[in-house]
């Protein structure tokens, strides 16, 4: 009996996300950039997808092949079938909004104007592929746990640190896993299954964070992962995970859809601690 590639591009997902464990980390990296970029892999030659990449276009061939593909071109197909119902792509807003925003500028001011069409791209393409079920699954977990343990180091730190001010602020027992001390680890060993563990990591994963997750997962903990890809570690340890997609990985890396996944989490859970039919409200700890 023959076989036959994934035909369409839910059935390629899966397949590529049950064979990526044992791929090498070449084909992992070509995975990942796949999953990522779908709209960039329907429209670019496999030379310019290589360059983006870094990997060579014979490896994206070979990759395809091995997925029972007979080249590049047909497993490029089943992303072009998918672009004619998908909304427009990272690199395609962010075109649009520098065109908005009066095209190209020079020196520093033109350093501002790409990070924030960046930004606001980044936040549009959040909004456009973010789970409502998701949002909604993942408020309900924040607010049956008994403690919200956090944590996220590196340049995701930013993100845990503001979940644990405002989840403080609405009176949510929570407590952040910091690395200063080298007692994260340990701290996350007493943790329970009626609390709920909060994992926010990028590529390239801390491995202190990633082994928190694994050991907390593996007593039935409940997780809720913010990350890049569905092919990170956390994706098959989470309970509820949410992949913000990372285009490039430079120092202007934006933290802008994270941040903002973040509030919106606080949000929902505030609209169902406080039961009095208004707008979510969130406390601060300065008054006027």
């Amino acid at each position: 009996m023959s076989y036959r590639p994934p035909e369409t591009y839910e059935d390629l997902i899966k397949l590529i996300h049950d064979r990526y464990d044992d791929m090498s980390k070449s084909y992992q990296k070509i995975a990942l950039y796949l999953t990522q970029n779908p709209n960039d892999v329907a429209v670019l030659s496999v030379n310019a997808i290589g360059a983006k990449c870094g990997i060579h276009a014979s490896s994206f061939v070979r990759y395809a092949q091995s997925l029972g593909y007979k080249g590049f071109k047909d497993l490029q197909a089943v992303f072009q079938r998918r672009l004619t119902t998908a909304a427009p792509g990272f690199d395609a807003r962010v075109r649009a909004l520098e065109s908005e925003l009066g095209g190209a500028r020079e020196g520093e001011i033109g350093f501002l104007a790409d990070l924030v069409a960046r930004d606001v791209a980044s936040l549009q393409e959040l909004l456009a592929s973010i789970d409502p079920t998701a949002l909604a699954t993942a408020a309900d977990l924040l607010e049956a746990a008994d403690t919200v343990y956090l944590v996220g180091q590196l340049r995701s730190a930013p993100v845990v640190e503001l979940l644990r001010y405002v989840l403080t602020m609405l009176g949510k027992r929570t407590v952040l896993l910091d690395a200063s001390g080298g007692l994260a680890t340990h701290m996350a060993r007493v943790v329970r299954t009626a609390d709920a563990l909060v994992v926010v990591s990028f590529r390239f994963y801390a491995t202190e964070v990633v082994n928190v997750a694994e050991e907390t997962a593996a007593r039935g903990v409940p997780i809720l992962a913010i990350t890049d890809s569905t092919l990170s570690p956390y994706a098959k340890l989470a309970r509820v995970l949410f992949a913000v997609p990372e285009h490039e990985y430079t120092f202007s890396r934006s933290l802008a859809a994270p941040m903002c996944l973040a509030q919106a989490l606080c949000v929902a859970l505030a609209a169902r601690l406080q039961k009095d039919g208004g707008a979510p409200r969130i406390p601060v700890v300065t008054g006027p």
